[in-house]
């Protein structure tokens, strides 16, 4: 029987279109105040003069995106570039194998799978201070190193770019091994074993049937940690310092410390340019590659 919402609906809006449409305008309706109203405040901001004090002036400049193209934020934008594919790479190679052991784990499926989400029932800003206990010279790590005999003196390891590749893979490696089970689980395992049957090996069974097959899941993983990566900022402001700044630390102090509100803006948009360039590069490739499609 429908229930009392279907039936209501059914009663103000008789056209299933109508319907459809009822159905998506409170979404819609969220995405666009909340979204899309303020994206295009900062367009608008983006294109206007600093205020003296803070906030923007009436008037009209590209200034701001021409001071972007500066070799100082260039090198902030590179730097946070290899980063973010680095931290996409590291969490590939990790992730794949955890997501196939889950999603073979049979009894132990679900603990795994719960030791997986685990993290996130802690706030970020918190694990990210944990790693600042683990990482410092008078940390965990290099206490149990002092203690093995394996070093003499405490080495740095906070506040370096190792620090910072550490927090982003650990803060965001969930993301990708969840996509990749999810695609992992539904594999159909009778495929596995008439390749086995024709003769193929474990490897050639993983090449040509399991990779293949759990291709949008690899695909979904490394967008969902790559996008996020790349506006990090608080993983290197914490674990980084001020020497190892991205572009997300970087429209984040225009915002706040500098109240530059105009070529933060900027920033933004520019980034997010690249980012939407880079992914409709990278699925278009896909797309265009044997075997992944």
């Amino acid at each position: 029987m429908a229930s009392v919402r279907e039936r209501i609906l059914a009663w103000l809006y008789p056209r299933p279109q109508a319907r459809a449409w009822a159905l998506l305008a409170p979404g819609t309706i969220w995405l666009l105040v909340f979204f899309l109203v303020p994206i295009l405040i900062m367009f608008v901001y983006s294109m206007m003069p600093r205020g003296i004090y803070g906030g923007v002036d009436p008037g009209f400049t590209l200034e701001h995106y021409r001071r972007f193209f500066d070799p100082l934020y260039l090198d902030i934008l590179q730097r946070t570039f290899v980063w973010s594919v680095a931290c996409t790479v590291i969490c590939l190679v990790l992730g794949y194998p955890v997501a196939y052991v889950i999603a073979r784990g049979g009894r132990w499926k679900n603990l795994l799978l719960f030791l997986v989400v685990l993290p996130f029932w802690t706030s970020f800003l918190v694990r990210t201070f944990a790693m600042i206990f683990l990482l410092r010279d008078t940390g965990l790590v290099n206490n149990w190193l002092l203690k093995l005999g394996l070093l003499q003196d405490p080495i740095t390891m906070l506040y370096t770019p190792s620090a910072v590749m550490a927090g982003l893979v650990y803060g965001f490696l969930p993301f990708m091994i969840l996509p990749i089970y999810a695609s992992l689980e539904k594999l159909d395992l009778s495929l596995l074993e008439a390749a086995e049957v024709l003769g193929a090996r474990p490897a050639e069974r993983f090449r040509r049937i399991t990779l293949p097959l759990s291709m949008p899941g690899v695909v979904a993983g490394c967008l969902l940690v790559f996008i996020p990566s790349l506006g990090s900022f608080l993983t290197s402001d914490l674990l980084g310092g001020a020497k190892q700044l991205m572009i997300g630390n970087l429209v984040q102090n225009q915002f706040s410390a500098a109240r530059n509100w105009p070529f933060g803006s900027a920033a933004s948009f520019i980034v997010m340019a690249l980012v939407l360039a880079a992914v409709m590069v990278y699925l278009r490739v896909k797309d265009r590659a044997p075997g992944m499609s």
